[in-house]
C-alpha cells in the first residue's frame, strides 16, 4: 500500500494540469492514476495519438453509448489514455465567452468570473498567432495555432467565401473575447502533432521526484471512512486490487466518469445507490444530474464528380460563430465545415455541421451496475427543451443556406441529409432535430459547483465535496453549464487553476 499528499483519478485534460502544477511544490508528493496506457516517449506514441488531422474513435477509447434522443443508443468516444480526452480529440481550443463564467459566478462561484478565469487560461497557452494581445498567453504548455488561408482544404476555404457571401464578419481570432463571425479555428496542434495534455503538461513535469503516474490503474472506488476519503482502491490489468492511500483525492475522472465513481463509493442520491446494492455514506443528489452538452445535427453534401475529398486532411479547420435572432445568449450558435464524410474510396463527400453552443435542457447520468467496470447509462435528451430545439432548427436552416452559396454549392451535385424530397421547413427539421440531435462530444456538469444551500450542488467552488473531507472533483464535471466553445480549454483551464489552489494553498485543501 502506498501513501502521498495528492492523489489523482484520472490523466486527462484537467487531472494532468493538476498534476503537473502542484507538483511543481516540492513538499507534495503527487500521484496521478489513469486507467488507460502511457506513452512517455513521443517517437513510440502510437499514431492515432499524434494525428491531429483526426480523432481517435477506437483504440484508446472507453467504449462508452449515450441516449441523445429518445429511442436512440450511439458511441460515445472518450479518452482512455494518459492524456485523457485531449490525446484522441479535434485538437479545437475554443475558450468559450465571457459571460459562460460570469454565469457561473451569479450561481454561488464568484472564483469562475470571466476576470478571474482569464489568467488561466493565459497561463495555459501559447498561442502562436496572437501572444502579445492581452487576453492571451504566449508561454504556456499548450501551443496553439490557426491554419492560415494557404493551408486550408477546398471544403474549408470555400466555407469562409460562402460566409463572406452570406454576409457574416470575418473573425481572425476566434478567442478574442467579444469576437464572433467566420474564421480559421483555434487548434493546439503542431503540423499534425496533437498536443495534447501528457504532452504540454505531462511531459516536462515527468522529472520531478515527487510525482508518480500510474497507468493501467482502473479505480473501482474511493476509500471513506467516516465522511473523509483516505484513499482509493484499483484494479490493475490482472485484475488484482490495490489501496493507495492520500491525504487529498482528487476526481478529475471526467463529466461520465467522476459521476459514475462517486456513485460506486456511496455518494450520490440514495436511492439510486441502495437500487444497486451500495451504501450511501453522503448523499448528494445532484450527482449524475444536470447533464450539459452541444447538440449538433450536419447537413451531408454530395460532391461533384472530381471533386477531390481527402480523408487524410486535417477533418476540420474554420468556424462561424453567431446569436440566434432573438437569442439573449451571444454566440449560442455554431457552423461548422467538414473537410469529409462518408468513406475512404466512396464518392466525394462533405458535411456543414449545426451546433447549439448555449443548452437549457438538461440529461442525466445514471448507474448500470455496482460493476467497477459496467459503463454508466448517459441519457441526453437532446431537443426536449423547446428554446433547444428552437434555435437548432434555425441552425440548420443557416447551414442549409451554407450549401446553397458559392462556392459551396458549385461543389455540391445534392444534398444527402437532409433529404430535400422529404422537404426543409420548420416542422421537418425540427423532427429530424428531435430524432436524430447528436452530441459534440462535450458533457459536463454532472457533479456541478455551488454553495451548500444548492441542493443539486455537489462540490463547492473550490471542487471540495460537500459533506465529504478530503475529496475535491475538478473537471468538466464540475461545470454549472457547458461553455459556448469546445470544452478541452476549458478542462485545461479548470485544471490549472486548481492545480494553483493546491501549490499555493494547500491549508485551504486541508493539506
Amino acid at each position: 500500500m502506498s501513501r502521498f499528499d495528492i492523489l489523482i483519478v484520472g490523466a486527462g485534460s484537467s487531472g494532468a494540469a493538476i498534476a503537473a502544477r502542484a507538483s511543481e511544490n516540492p513538499n507534495l508528493s503527487v500521484c496521478l492514476v489513469e486507467a488507460g496506457p502511457d506513452y512517455p516517449d513521443l517517437a513510440r506514441t502510437p499514431f492515432d495519438l499524434i494525428n491531429s488531422h483526426n480523432n481517435s474513435y477506437n483504440d484508446h477509447d472507453w467504449k462508452f453509448r449515450y441516449e441523445p434522443t429518445e429511442g436512440r443508443s450511439v458511441i460515445f468516444p472518450r479518452g482512455r489514455v494518459v492524456g485523457g480526452s485531449s490525446a484522441v480529440n479535434t485538437t479545437i481550443a475554443l475558450r468559450g465567452v465571457p459571460e459562460d463564467y460570469d454565469e457561473w459566478a451569479s450561481a454561488g462561484n464568484p472564483e469562475w468570473t470571466w476576470e478571474k478565469v482569464l489568467p488561466a487560461f493565459r497561463r495555459l497557452e501559447r498561442d502562436l498567432d496572437f501572444g502579445d494581445d492581452p487576453w492571451h498567453g504566449d508561454a504556456g504548455p499548450i501551443s496553439i495555432r490557426r491554419y492560415p488561408r494557404e493551408e486550408l482544404t477546398t471544403p474549408q476555404a470555400a466555407f469562409l467565401d460562402a460566409s463572406d457571401r452570406l454576409g457574416y464578419p470575418h473573425c481572425a481570432d476566434a478567442n478574442e473575447p467579444w469576437g464572433f463571425g467566420a474564421g480559421p479555428h483555434p487548434m493546439n496542434k503542431l503540423g499534425r502533432l496533437r498536443i495534447s495534455c501528457a504532452v504540454g503538461y505531462l511531459a516536462p513535469a515527468r522529472i520531478r521526484p515527487n510525482l508518480t503516474i500510474k497507468a493501467h490503474s482502473h479505480v473501482s472506488r474511493l476509500v471513506i471512512d467516516s465522511s473523509r476519503c483516505t484513499g482509493v482502491e484499483i484494479l490493475d490489468e490482472s485484475g488484482k486490487t490495490e489501496r493507495i492511500e492520500a491525504r487529498l483525492v482528487v476526481c478529475s475522472a471526467g463529466a461520465l466518469q467522476t459521476p459514475t465513481l462517486l456513485m460506486r463509493s456511496g455518494i450520490g442520491e440514495r436511492s439510486q445507490l441502495e437500487h444497486h446494492g451500495i451504501r450511501c455514506v453522503r448523499e448528494l443528489v445532484g450527482v449524475g444530474k444536470n447533464l450539459s452538452d452541444h447538440p449538433a445535427l450536419s447537413v451531408a453534401c454530395r460532391g461533384k464528380e472530381g471533386l477531390k475529398v481527402d480523408h487524410d486532411a486535417p477533418i476540420i479547420q474554420t468556424i462561424l460563430r453567431y446569436t440566434a435572432p432573438g437569442s439573449d445568449k451571444r454566440n449560442d450558435l455554431q457552423i461548422e465545415q467538414i473537410s469529409f464524410a462518408g468513406k475512404p474510396g466512396g464518392p466525394p463527400m462533405f458535411a456543414i455541421a449545426a451546433v447549439l453552443e448555449y443548452q437549457y435542457g438538461r440529461g442525466e447520468l445514471l448507474l448500470s451496475s455496482a460493476d467497477p467496470l459496467a459503463a454508466p447509462i448517459v441519457r441526453n435528451r437532446f431537443c426536449e427543451d423547446e428554446r433547444d430545439l428552437t434555435r437548432l432548427v434555425g441552425c440548420m436552416q443557416d447551414t442549409l443556406r451554407f450549401a446553397a452559396t458559392s462556392p459551396l454549392k458549385g461543389m455540391t451535385e445534392s444534398i444527402a441529409f437532409p433529404d430535400p424530397a422529404r422537404g426543409t421547413d420548420t416542422a421537418t427539421l425540427a423532427s429530424l432535430c428531435r430524432k436524430l440531435s447528436a452530441s459534440g462530444y462535450h458533457p459536463s456538469g454532472t457533479a456541478k459547483m455551488g454553495p451548500k444551500e444548492d441542493a443539486m450542488a455537489v462540490v463547492d467552488q473550490y471542487g471540495r465535496c460537500h459533506g465529504v473531507d478530503g475529496l475535491v472533483v475538478a473537471d468538466a464535471s464540475i461545470m454549472p453549464s457547458v461553455p459556448r466553445a469546445n470544452t478541452n480549454l476549458t478542462c485545461i483551464m479548470i485544471g490549472e487553476k486548481v492545480g494553483e489552489w493546491l501549490r499555493t494553498r494547500p491549508t485551504q485543501y486541508g493539506l
